[in-house]
C-alpha cells in the first residue's frame, strides 16, 4: 500500500513515538489526522513542540480512545489508521489496573469497530515487547508464548488478541507491531534512559534507579517510526504480528555506563524501592529476533548493536541536556 494520497490517523499522537510518527508522516507529505487526549488546556501534548511548517500541515482532532462516538468522528474520511494511543507506564498498572483495561482494550476495541463500519483499507495495531515476559529463548521470535507479568503487559495481550480477532472474524486489514524498548528525544522520565540523562543533566551525581541487571533491546525512536510505516506499507503485514527491535541485548547496568561515559561524568548510583517491580512482575530479559521484520516487510535497524546504541543515546543526550528541553522534567522526582 501506497500511504502517498491517504488520509492517515493517528492516535496517540501527542505522545513520544505517536509525535515522531506524525511529524515524520507529514514530512514525506502525507496527509494526517492526529488524535489528541482532550485537555481543557487545549494541548497537543509533544506536537505544541513540533516545527510550525508541521503544526500549520496536521488535522488535529482531540478526544479520548475510550469514547467510541469520539474514535469514529475521527476516523471518518482516514483510509489508514496507525493505533499508538494507551497508558503505558508499568508502575501506574499496579496502581490503577481498571484503567489499562478501559484504555487499552476497550480503546483498541472501539478503533477496531470504527474501522470495521467505516470500511477501513489498513489498520496498524500497537503492541509491546513486555507482552513476552521474560524470555523463555533468545533472541525472542513472534511465537514467543505471552505472559502478563503486569496489568500492563496483560491489558496489551488483550488488545493485541482482539485485534487479531477482528482480522479473523471479520477479515479486518490488521497488522501488528511489536516494539522493543523504544528510547529518544521526549521520552517521559519513567522510563529507563531518560531518567539516567535527567537525573545526571540537572546535576546530580548520586543518581536513584531500580534493578540494574535485567536486560533490554533498545530501539532508537527513528528506527521505530520507520517500523510503523513499513508496516502500515506492506501488504505481507496484515494478520501478522512483527517485532521492531534492535536484535541487540543490554543489561540496565551497562546502558548507565555507556551514558555517563557519553556524558563524562562520574556518578553513584542509589537503589530506589519504589522504582524495583515485584518480583514476579520484573522482566529479566528481552532481546529481539527481527528476522521477520526485515523479510516480510523490508525493516532493519538503522541504529544496530552496541555503536547504534551509542549513537542513539547520544543524540539523547543532545535534545535533553538542551535546557530548553530540559525544563520539561522534573528530574528529582519519581514519575509513576
Amino acid at each position: 500500500m501506497e500511504l502517498r494520497g491517504k488520509k492517515i490517523l493517528v492516535t496517540g499522537a501527542d505522545g513520544f513515538i505517536g509525535s515522531h510518527l506524525t511529524e515524520e508522516l507529514i514530512r514525506q507529505g502525507n496527509d494526517v489526522k492526529a488524535f489528541v487526549y482532550y485537555n481543557s488546556f487545549n494541548s497537543w501534548g509533544w506536537l505544541d513542540h513540533s516545527p510550525k511548517d508541521i503544526q500549520s500541515s496536521v488535522d488535529v482532532f482531540s478526544g479520548d480512545i475510550r469514547d467510541p462516538y469520539g474514535v469514529m468522528n475521527a476516523m471518518k474520511g482516514c483510509d489508514v489508521v496507525l493505533h499508538l494511543a494507551a497508558l503505558i507506564a508499568i508502575p501506574y498498572s499496579y496502581h490503577s489496573p481498571e484503567t489499562y483495561v478501559d484504555t487499552n482494550i476497550k480503546g483498541t476495541l472501539n478503533i477496531l469497530q470504527a474501522a470495521r463500519m467505516l470500511n477501513v483499507e489498513r489498520v496498524v495495531h500497537t503492541s509491546t515487547s513486555e507482552v513476552y515476559g521474560t524470555a523463555r529463548f533468545v533472541p525472542i521470535t513472534e511465537d514467543h508464548p505471552l505472559q502478563g507479568q503486569s496489568p500492563y503487559s496483560a491489558s496489551k495481550i488483550g488488545a493485541d488478541h482482539m485485534a487479531l480477532s477482528f482480522y479473523s472474524s471479520f477479515g479486518l486489514p490488521v497488522s501488528i507491531i511489536r516494539p522493543f524498548n523504544t528510547y529518544g528525544p521526549r521520552q517521559s522520565a519513567r522510563a529507563v534512559i531518560p531518567s539516567i540523562i535527567t537525573q545526571i543533566a540537572s546535576g546530580l551525581r548520586t543518581i536513584r534507579l531500580g534493578s540494574l541487571h535485567p536486560t533490554r533491546d533498545f530501539n532508537y525512536v527513528k528506527d521505530t517510526v520507520r517500523g510503523f510505516m513499513a508496516v502500515a506499507q506492506s501488504n505481507s503485514s496484515i494478520g501478522e504480528v512483527i517485532n521492531i527491535g534492535s536484535n541487540y541485548e543490554v543489561s540496565i547496568g551497562e546502558t548507565v555506563e555507556i551514558i555517563t561515559e557519553l556524558m563524562g561524568q562520574q556518578i553513584d548510583i542509589q537503589t530506589d524501592d519504589q522504582r524495583i517491580r515485584p518480583e514476579k512482575s520484573e522482566v529479566e530479559r528481552l532481546w529481539a529476533d527481527n528476522i521477520k521484520a526485515r523479510e516480510l516487510v523490508g525493516w532493519e535497524p538503522a541504529y544496530p548493536g552496541i555503536e547504534g546504541l551509542k549513537r542513539g543515546l547520544a543524540e539523547t543526550i543532545d535534545w535533553f541536556t538542551n535546557p530548553s528541553n530540559l525544563t520539561h522534567y522534573k528530574a528529582g522526582i519519581y514519575n509513576l
